[in-house]
Order: C-alpha cells, then sequence, then structure tokens
C-alpha cells in the first residue's frame, strides 16, 4: 500500500494552479492584516508581558506575571515570542508574526496530509477553506496558544499516518535510516512541542483519528505495533525541558505561594490540573461548561464554511451508520475521528472558549473540502449560489459595522469595500469551484480587511494602558521612568495594566496594596497608573496626587452596540489615570 494508491482520480478543474496559488498569496495576505492592530488585552496583553520579561531578563525557565510566579500556561509559546524579540525588538510585530508563521505551516501541513490520501483539488479546497476560516482569521490578530498548535496537532497526524502507509513501500535514505523513522521522529517532536504548548489533552486531536482510521479500516493490529508505543515515549521525552522549569520554578519551592496556597507541583499542575481540573471543574480555574456551546459556537467561527462543514459531518456520520448495514467505505476516518473527539471533549469541558476548537480546523478543512470537491457539477453550482449569498450577507455586516463605528478613513473603507465586492463578481461570473473559492476567499479579504485596518484600529484605541504608555513614551520626562501598576487586590491582575506593561518603553512594577505603594514612594514622588477609582482612594488614603493625563478605557474583546455606537460610546468608558504619587505630609 502506497500514498497513491489512496488518491482519487485527478480531473479537470477551473481551479487551475496558477488561480490556486494566487487565491492562497490572498488569502495569506489577508491574515497577515492581523498584524497591524496592537496587541489585544486581555490575553494577549498579558502573554506579551510574560514573553517580554523572558526576553529582556533571559530567564527562559521562569514565567511571571505581574511580578509573580504565574502557572496557568507551558512555556513553549512564550519561549518562540521570546526568541522573535530578541530578533525584531519588543513591539506588535515580533509578538505576532511567529504565530502567523506557525499557522501558515498548518496551512501547508493541511494541503500535503489531504494530498495523502485526496485529490488534488480536494488538497487545495481544503488549504483555501483553512486559509479563510472566520475564527482562525482572528486567531492572526487576537493571538493566543491556537496559532501554534495548529500544525502541532495536524503536523504530527500527517507523519503518523505516513509512517502507517510507508508499511507497504520499504524506502531508505542513503545512510540506510527508514524514513518511516524520520516521520515518526519528527511527529514525535511536534507532539512534545503541542504538550508544551497545550498539555496532555493534546493528545486527543493527535491520536483519536488515527486509531479510529485503524479501527475501522480493519488495521486494529497497528495498537499492538511497537513503534506508536515508542512515539509515545519520545513525545513525552521532548517535553523534558517543560517538565524541568516547571521542577526547578515550584516544585523545588513549595514555600511559594500559587493559586492561594503553597505546596503546589508545577509538574502536577501540568499533567492534571491544568487539563483533567479544568475538564472536571475541579482545578484552580473554573468555568461554566454548556454542552451545546460549541454547536453554535463553530456556526460562526467557521464562517464562511460552517454550513458545508455541518452538511459533511453529517454524511460521514450517515456512512459509519451504513457501514454497519451495508458497503461503505471512506478513503481516512482522521479527519472526522480527530474532529468529532475533539469537538466533544471541548463541549463536555467546564471551561470553554470560543477559540478553542481552532486546533482542530485543519481537519473541518479537509472534511468540508472533500464534501465540496466530490459533489456533483449541478449540486455544486447550488451550494456556490448558496456560499455567494452568505458571503454577500457577510460584506453588508462589515458595512454595517463601518458605517456605525465610523472610523477614520470611512469612506476609503466603504470605498474599497464596494470596488472589491463588484470586482469578485466580475472576475468569478460563474458558478464552479474557481467561482465558489475565489468568491470566499474576496468575501474573508473584505472581513479581514474591514476588521484589521480600520475597525481594529478604532477599537484598540480604547485600551486604556496601551494609550497612556504611548503617551508617557513620548514625553521625555515620562519615557525611561519606572511607573507603578497600581491595582489592589489579589490574582493576576487584568483591566489594561498589561497592555501599559508591554507598550512602555521604562520598567513597571505592579503595586497591589496601600502598604506596598507607600514603600515605594518613600525615596520620592512615583508615576502611577491606575484607575480613577483607585486614584480617588489615594487621596482619602493620605497620598498626595497629581493627575497628568487621563484616557478612556474598554473591554475591547467583549463589544456592545453601546460601545460600537460613537453617539452612546461615552456611556460606556471608565477613565484610567496617569498620575504622579507622593507621601502626604
Amino acid at each position: 500500500m502506497t500514498p497513491n494508491d489512496h488518491l482519487m482520480t485527478d480531473t479537470p478543474s477551473p481551479l487551475t494552479d496558477r488561480w490556486f496559488y494566487a487565491l492562497v498569496a490572498v488569502g495569506v495576505f489577508l491574515n497577515a492584516t492581523g498584524l497591524f492592530p496592537p496587541v489585544m488585552e486581555l490575553d494577549g496583553a498579558l502573554y506579551a508581558c510574560i514573553a517580554k520579561q523572558m526576553a529582556q531578563t533571559g530567564d527562559f525557565v521562569n514565567l511571571y506575571a505581574v511580578d509573580t510566579d504565574w502557572l496557568d500556561k507551558p512555556h513553549f509559546p512564550f519561549w518562540v515570542i521570546a526568541l522573535s524579540y530578541r530578533i525584531f525588538g519588543i513591539n506588535t510585530f515580533a509578538y505576532k508574526f511567529p504565530a502567523l508563521l506557525f499557522f501558515l505551516g498548518s496551512v501547508a501541513y493541511t494541503y500535503h496530509f489531504t494530498r495523502l490520501t485526496y485529490s488534488k483539488l480536494t488538497a487545495q479546497v481544503a488549504s483555501l477553506v483553512l486559509l479563510t476560516a472566520f475564527h482562525g482569521v482572528l486567531s492572526n490578530s487576537d493571538v493566543r496558544a491556537e496559532p501554534y498548535l495548529m500544525p502541532l496537532i495536524i503536523g504530527p497526524v500527517y507523519h503518523f499516518y505516513r509512517v502507517f502507509l510507508g508499511d507497504g513501500y520499504a524506502i531508505s535514505s542513503r545512510n540506510g535510516i527508514s524514513k518511516n523513522w524520520v516521520h515518526l521522529l519528527i511527529g514525535s517532536f511536534l507532539t512534545g512541542c503541542a504538550l508544551m504548548t497545550k498539555g496532555v489533552f493534546v493528545l486527543i486531536p493527535i491520536g483519536a483519528g488515527l486509531v479510529l482510521h485503524w479501527l475501522l479500516t480493519g488495521h486494529w493490529r497497528e495498537l499492538l505495533k511497537l513503534r506508536w508505543y515508542v512515539a509515545i515515549v519520545l513525545s513525552f521525552a521532548f517535553t523534558i525541558p517543560e517538565i524541568y522549569c516547571l521542577y526547578q520554578q515550584f516544585d523545588l519551592h513549595p514555600e511559594k505561594v500559587i493559586f492561594g496556597q503553597t505546596g503546589v507541583s508545577g509538574i502536577r499542575f501540568f499533567f492534571w490540573d491544568s487539563q483533567f481540573g479544568r475538564f472536571f471543574n475541579t482545578g484552580p480555574i473554573k468555568g461554566e461548561g454548556d454542552k451545546f456551546f460549541f454547536v453554535h459556537t463553530l456556526l460562526w467561527a467557521f464562517i464562511p464554511w460552517s454550513l458545508p462543514l455541518y452538511v459533511s459531518i453529517g454524511k460521514r456520520l450517515i456512512d459509519l451508520v451504513k457501514r454497519w448495514i451495508g458497503p461503505a467505505f471512506q478513503p481516512e476516518y482522521m479527519s472526522l475521528g480527530s474532529g468529532l473527539a475533539t469537538f466533544l471533549l471541548f463541549s463536555f469541558s467546564g471551561f470553554q472558549l470560543p477559540h478553542y476548537l481552532n486546533i482542530v480546523f485543519p481537519f473541518y478543512a479537509v472534511l468540508t473540502a472533500q464534501f465540496l470537491a466530490d459533489i456533483q457539477a449541478i449540486n455544486l453550482r447550488k451550494w456556490t449560489i448558496a456560499q455567494s449569498i452568505i458571503g454577500f450577507l457577510l460584506i453588508m455586516v462589515m458595512a454595517a459595522l463601518l458605517w456605525l463605528v465610523q472610523p477614520a478613513g470611512l469612506g476609503t473603507a466603504l470605498g474599497w469595500l464596494l470596488t472589491l465586492t463588484v470586482l469578485l463578481f466580475v472576475l468569478f461570473r460563474q458558478n464552479d469551484m474557481l467561482s465558489l473559492m475565489g468568491r470566499m476567499v474576496g468575501v474573508m479579504f473584505v472581513v479581514a480587511g474591514s476588521l484589521n485596518l480600520f475597525l481594529y484600529p478604532t477599537f484598540l484605541r480604547y485600551q486604556a494602558g496601551m494609550a497612556t504608555a504611548d503617551y508617557a513614551n513620548t514625553q521625555p520626562a515620562l519615557a525611561n521612568r519606572p511607573t507603578i501598576l497600581y491595582e489592589p487586590g489579589t490574582g493576576v491582575g487584568g483591566g489594561s495594566f498589561w497592555s501599559y506593561e508591554f507598550y512602555a518603553k521604562g520598567p513597571t512594577v505592579y503595586a497591589r496594596t496601600d502598604s506596598t505603594l507607600r514603600t515605594l514612594v518613600q525615596s520620592g514622588p512615583k508615576t502611577v497608573f491606575t484607575t480613577a477609582e483607585y486614584v480617588d482612594s489615594l487621596t482619602t488614603h493620605g497620598f498626595s496626587v497629581h493627575r497628568l493625563a487621563i484616557f478612556p478605557y474598554f473591554h475591547v474583546s467583549q463589544l456592545t452596540y453601546d460601545f460600537l455606537n460613537p453617539a452612546t460610546r461615552s456611556q460606556t468608558l471608565l477613565p484610567y489615570v496617569l498620575v504622579v504619587v507622593k507621601k502626604g505630609k
């Protein structure tokens, strides 16, 4: 059995190589527009600060947030971002660029994985679907861990599948080492990196599809083969750097107070509490799970491809039922297995966020592409019309948002939107695969451009920490002076403090109590960034306060109509203040 035995026959398609590469280039560019907006609060700014401290101090072992030990996420993304800072400097581009590269790596892996089993057209469609799925595009603007995880999950599946397919053709490199073992090693290394990005639950999207494929195709004996257990051992061996760091920072120091208690093991948290604790809602970080959360979330997160995805999954499940009552066969079950297993895992988890499913978007892209590439021409025309209606509605939503928000350059934005919309239907007049892919790429170019070039720059002006840091950086008397970030309370903080910490050129230090602040100002007046409410409390507590500047704040990752509307926006804003504080008389 060779990879070519699994390929469906390539048939002529209007989606030629030239058109495919042109659409890929547009897809890359529309995702790259996410490099332009500033780093978004809350999580993005927090991760940017953690990597900033790592890059500045050269300490790649310990993770710190808000001047204290931080135990929540593993190290791998922070190592990558810190290295990017060392190359490009500490700025927005350096934070987002490596995530974009990893995302594009997942697109490449998706193409090659699809090509192992399906036609070239299916692989091309899968790549374009992944490039244009909404939440994937959004993740390149609001960067968290998911762009890093995408290639670290589809990548191992590709390499392990190559190992499985390689049984039928013994290919050795010049030094006599089987290429199967090269793929096994690479797959294990990528799995180790995935573990060091999110924890042990990544083994489910990596392994579930392979296991389901073996069981349904009669290759259950693969589960008994030594090589897969070697892969598991190698994967965990590649996580030794993470285990070492956790041991050094936490297990060697049981006296540290983590999550409000001492004796916390970083290694236990990595293997159990961070994953199973969130799933069962028994760990230090809790949420409120909804069994149907991802059913409706995926409808908008995977737009404009959510409807063909749902239909494709339905057809696959029907085929599984038919398999037990009559002849039915699918070329591969990995996409369905990994996609559904992860969907169910997160659906039953006690902690849920919309971006969690991004990590299996490559598998969803394959399922969608296989459905679209295999339907008859008359049905493809119907789907092209239906998808075009969805695309047109998305463009109308973007136009309405632009009109409502009234960003700078509104005329340019609306003119660009109108021109591109007309161009789409001039270039792609037929209702065939080329027009379907061309229109959807164009639609998502409109969506990404509207968000990243016009709307987000407007919204992110209300990240008070970033705006205040930009102001302080331009003032010679403030640029290099330390700033105290005053936020009374416990925990890792929030609000707009992290964006100030990231964008400020000068050093920052957190003060969580009045006594800490009082100690800091003993040596003389200090610059302090805090909320107007806390400033008022400082005055009542005997500090002398001089206001320098006031900046409006809104939690921009949770948009509301009142904020979007300029007429009511001021009612939604909270003031943050840059002040000089000294001890009272």
